[in-house]
């Protein structure tokens, strides 16, 4: 079948031979970040060019998606069942495969410029096929790169229309992508655009929604069709809690947020719901952390404890799961539009969204309509629900049925005409506009469920549009007043740079994403703030380190642009100071098993006085401190492991948890794990872990093997308590 210039094919291989008609042997193939790749249109090209040495194939992507793999019999005994739950039908990307065995062929390069974190750091064909760039430059660099070929998954339209497709997850380089090559190809270069449709794929609206003829082939049949990738929920540690909780301080009522996936941005989430639904505990909470008391003046400044009544509006690269958890706690609320005008007037509070007749003088007035409508006026009038009604507009007159007024709203008989038709309540509002998504099952079964008049409240637009303020400047920083862009880091020098994406080696673990657009946006917002989250300390060759440390070789953000960092024991506002300042903040935030360390590295490099003492309300923190203050909110209900669920069982979480504290013993402790283990042997296992053997399989053990693998459960569990 064909819609205008686009062919919808059944058949992998002829797109595979398309490709190579149209842009012959040298093949630059883009894909979109996670979750919307052409999952079988890839992998019939990567086979095509493996088994042809001819052709000359590049994958241009990011955040390869792959199903985990375990490295011990003890974790495939653990994860083949969850694989099997989560994962089942989910098509792998062959060319993952090879780059993990290093069998690439010399013919392919796979190059990314965001991946999974810490998924490289052994791989040399990613490693070194790295390209480090912005969000917002990541499409400049694909074409420069010499991009000729953009495949990307779509969803189909609900009612099975052809000549309507969603981009769903990605438009977020793919709307950008697609303009670029249309340059390309009215200047006579060979491109092609293939899209894959997926039934599974929520169907989004906003610049999602394309018509099909934007592409050269769709790739449409049954046999293609295949579950999303799913990620399951990470559990949400003491720490992670206490991060989110001080984060939440710092979002007004009536603002703009950003976050991202993870137990983090699910810290922020739980925390913002339990202000908005249980005051009383959440303000508990703050005083038994003392964050009422510590950082009272900035949460007064900046920030809130109070209930929402206007909520927050969402502007992110990535739509996480969470804002369907804000907005169905009415948090998610603030409703953006796509006129600057009306934005304004609502930002000034001189209208709300109930229509009233004293809009018609309003617009006038802010020069939003004119006293004689135009077509372009009523357009707008009816766009915005402001008239809802049978009305047409045809030569300088309203018509209603047989009535026919002039467009003038100086004349009585036109105004009547209006006020008959008046709406009761502004559209074409927005809680969300996001570039991306990616999430646990249940996510995608929320947006697949919504109503679409719901769905549409979340917008789906390309990252030039939600990662920077170019392009329409007024309107968009109308629409994120008292921005909040919260983001993570791996680490944070004294002086206030912070490491997010790669290792001072070189490596990358990561990559810089959209991390840099709202660092600088934040900068550029007269009210906007950008919050950077680091985990105090982390466990690295089987030590504890402080992930505040004096300084770093490789940096993401420099220290110019530092703003406020947040760790588990508080908030460090940086912006404007001098390096003193800077540094005396970042100590107090810092796990105190480190701070005289860096006050002493800090002193010897003359960054702060010698007789600097750091206060002795900052001398407590301690992960057994939180843990302690921690348990009478846990025996409440709060701050749980899993506050939105889980995929996983309870018996598997036990036994992860177990098991990965057995494989950190092994490196730091292996004499001592190997003899607890042996003494397990022979022992009977506690009746109280037999549904945990029973679920590895190894309640009955059939050999020595087998019994050395059930003590070693046996003893980690012990072990983990």
């Amino acid at each position: 079948m064909t819609t205008a210039r686009t062919r919808f094919v059944s058949d992998v291989d002829v797109c595979v031979d398309s490709i190579i008609k149209t842009v012959g042997y040298k093949i630059v193939f883009g894909m979109p970040l996670a979750l919307g790749k052409p999952n079988h249109l890839v992998n019939a090209l990567y086979r095509r060019a493996k088994e042809n040495p001819a052709i000359d194939l590049t994958i241009m992507t990011a955040l390869s998606l792959e199903k985990p793999s375990p490295s011990s019999t003890l974790e495939e005994r653990l994860m083949n069942p969850i694989v099997k739950r989560i994962w089942d039908g989910f098509v792998e990307f062959d060319y993952m495969k090879d780059l993990r065995e290093n069998k690439v062929p010399d013919n392919v390069k796979i190059k990314e410029f965001f991946t999974k974190a810490g998924g490289y750091l052994n791989t040399p064909h990613a490693q070194q096929n790295y390209i480090s760039s912005n969000y917002t430059h990541a499409v400049r660099d694909l074409i420069d790169n010499g991009m000729n070929v953009i495949g990307n998954l779509v969803a189909p339209h609900p009612e099975g229309r052809k000549d309507l497709i969603s981009m769903s997850c990605n438009p977020d380089l793919t709307l950008e992508a697609f303009e670029r090559l249309a340059f390309e190809k009215k200047n006579g270069r060979r491109c092609m655009i293939i899209g894959q449709l997926n039934s599974h794929l929520p169907y989004m609206y906003g610049d999602a929604v394309v018509e099909s003829n934007e592409y050269d082939i769709i790739l449409d049949s049954p046999e293609y069709d295949f579950p999303l990738f799913c990620v399951p929920k990470a559990s949400v540690s003491p720490a992670d809690h206490m991060i989110g909780l001080h984060v939440s301080t710092l979002i007004q009522d009536d603002s703009t947020l950003q976050i991202g996936i993870g137990s983090l941005g699910d810290a922020i989430a739980s925390s913002l719901i339990l202000r908005h639904r249980n005051n009383e505990i959440y303000q508990d909470a703050l005083s038994a952390f003392d964050i009422d008391t510590n950082h009272k003046d900035l949460i007064g400044k900046i920030g809130s404890t109070r209930p929402f009544d206007k909520g927050v509006y969402g502007a992110t690269e990535m739509l996480v799961d969470v804002f369907i958890k804000l907005y169905e706690n009415r948090i998610l609320k603030r409703k953006v539009y796509d006129h600057a005008g009306i934005q304004k007037l609502l930002n000034d509070k001189i209208i709300t969204e109930t229509i009233t007749p004293e809009w018609i003088d309003t617009f006038i007035e802010h020069k939003i309509i004119r006293e004689r409508l135009t077509k372009a006026d009523f357009r707008l009038l009816c766009k915005y629900g402001i008239i809802d009604g049978p009305l047409e507009y045809m030569d300088g007159s309203l018509i209603c049925g047989e009535e026919i007024v002039s467009a003038d709203l100086r004349q009585t008989e036109t105004r009547q005409m209006i006020l008959t038709h008046l709406g009761k309540e502004l559209k074409q509002g927005v809680v969300c506009h996001g570039s991306f998504f990616i999430g646990p099952k249940d996510f995608y079964q929320a947006l697949n469920q919504m109503p679409e008049e719901e769905r549409r409240l979340f917008s789906m637009t390309g990252v030039d549009y939600v990662n920077q303020l170019y392009g329409d400047e007024h309107l968009k920083s109308l629409q994120r007043k008292n921005a909040r862009f919260v983001n993570a880091g791996m680490m944070v020098t004294l002086l206030g740079a912070v490491v997010s994406d790669g290792l001072e080696s070189g490596n990358i673990v990561s990559g810089v994403g959209g991390q840099y657009n709202f660092v600088s946006m934040a900068h550029a917002l007269e009210d906007g703030r950008l919050i950077m989250m680091v985990r105090s300390t982390k466990q690295s060759q089987g030590k504890l380190r402080s992930n505040i440390v004096f300084n770093y070789g490789h940096n993401t953000i420099p220290r110019h642009l530092r703003d406020i960092v947040v760790t588990e024991y508080g908030i460090a506002d940086l912006r404007g100071k001098c390096d003193q300042e800077v540094i005396a903040s970042l100590l107090n935030i810092a796990d105190s098993r480190f701070q005289d360390q860096l006050l002493e590295q800090a002193q010897k490099a003359g960054k702060i006085s010698k007789d600097y003492v750091i206060p002795e309300a900052f001398r407590n923190n301690t992960p057994e401190r939180l843990r302690q203050t921690l348990k009478p909110f846990r025996k409440q209900g709060e701050f749980q492991d899993f506050p939105f669920g889980t995929d996983y069982t309870k018996e598997e979480i036990t036994l992860a948890r177990a098991l990965k504290k057995l494989k950190d013993k092994v490196k730091t402790e292996r004499l001592k794990t190997v003899s607890g283990i042996a003494a397990h042997v022979f022992r009977k296992p506690d009746s109280a872990i037999l549904p945990l053997l029973q679920r590895m399989k190894l309640d009955m053990p059939k050999c020595t093997k087998e019994r050395v693998l059930r003590a070693a459960v046996a003893y980690s569990l012990r072990q983990a308590g």
